[in-house]
């Protein structure tokens, strides 16, 4: 089996797991690593570029918050590698095993004692362009910073859902329903589902609340023309993407790929849930 250590290198607690994982995997499974992971001459890892590591690897240990996680969900989804998750965050929703607990997890793993929740990701393009970006949590559209305010209209195969005006808007999966779309007040979903939740961030308005769609149509996003020179960013799992203007259409739809999240122990979606928040 050939696995991936991935880590936020830009923490010393989580280079020092990754070392300690690929200590565990050895002899046992062949290692790789980023080459920006560091060097560990007493260990037999093979160091490639990032972008290369995907299409090698069978399975991913990623180390780190659930921040690291959706860094590297959509690589993952796209080249078919599941991932586990080795929580050194303060959450851990997607990164469920504890450092203490790594090494009876990369047991289960090695000896095929485990199962896969398959999640659904966003597809995200702007003015029909051919470059996508694909989202495990949320595509969040948010006012810049010289804006007091922005609108939106949402859509929904083509049928007006609601006119937002306030801060912004975000589009969430079931994933994303536990993330910054519930701290703007929307639902909780299972996310063994597929759905959006949009979710007004800072409605200028008290009748707006949390609308859940089909995830079987498309959503259709616009900027409104209530204010003049309406801007705002585009954002997809937390990394900026692009500014977009009253011309641009953006278009949401499920993405044809799947994220394989590994879970090694028996907890629960909902008891996680009760736990974590």
């Amino acid at each position: 089996m050939k696995i991936a250590v991935v880590t936020n290198e830009t923490k010393d607690a989580g280079r020092a797991t990754a070392l300690r994982a690929a200590a565990l995997l050895q002899g046992r499974a062949e290692v790789y690593m980023s080459d920006d992971s560091g060097v560990a001459d007493n260990l037999d890892i093979t160091y490639v570029p990032y972008e290369k590591l995907w299409e090698t690897v069978d399975v991913a240990i990623v180390i780190g918050g659930d921040g690291t996680l959706l860094r590297v969900a959509s690589k993952c989804a796209e080249n078919r590698v599941p991932a586990l998750g080795i929580n050194l965050g303060k959450v851990g929703f997607l990164t469920e095993v504890e450092p203490d607990d790594m090494a009876a997890a990369i047991d289960k793993l090695l000896s095929g004692d485990y199962v896969t929740d398959n999640r659904m990701l966003l597809k995200i393009s702007v003015n029909d362009e051919p470059a996508a970006y694909h989202a495990l949590n949320d595509l969040v559209i948010s006012k810049t910073a010289d804006m007091r305010l922005i609108s939106i209209d949402l859509y929904t195969d083509g049928e007006l859902v609601n006119h937002y005006v306030g801060d912004g808007l975000i589009i969430a999966t079931p994933t994303g329903s536990t993330g910054y779309s519930i701290s703007a007040g929307g639902p909780v979903a299972d996310p063994s589902m597929s759905l959006y939740i949009a979710t007004p961030i800072c409605a200028h308005m008290l009748s707006v609340r949390s609308a859940v769609l089909s995830a079987e149509n498309s959503l259709t996003l616009r900027l409104g023309k209530d204010y003049k020179d309406n801007c705002a960013m585009i954002t997809a799992d937390g990394e900026r993407k692009r500014f977009i203007n009253s011309a641009d259409k953006v278009t949401v739809t499920r993405s044809d790929y799947r994220f394989e999240l590994i879970r090694v122990g028996k907890r629960s979606f909902y008891n996680t849930f009760i736990n974590k928040l």
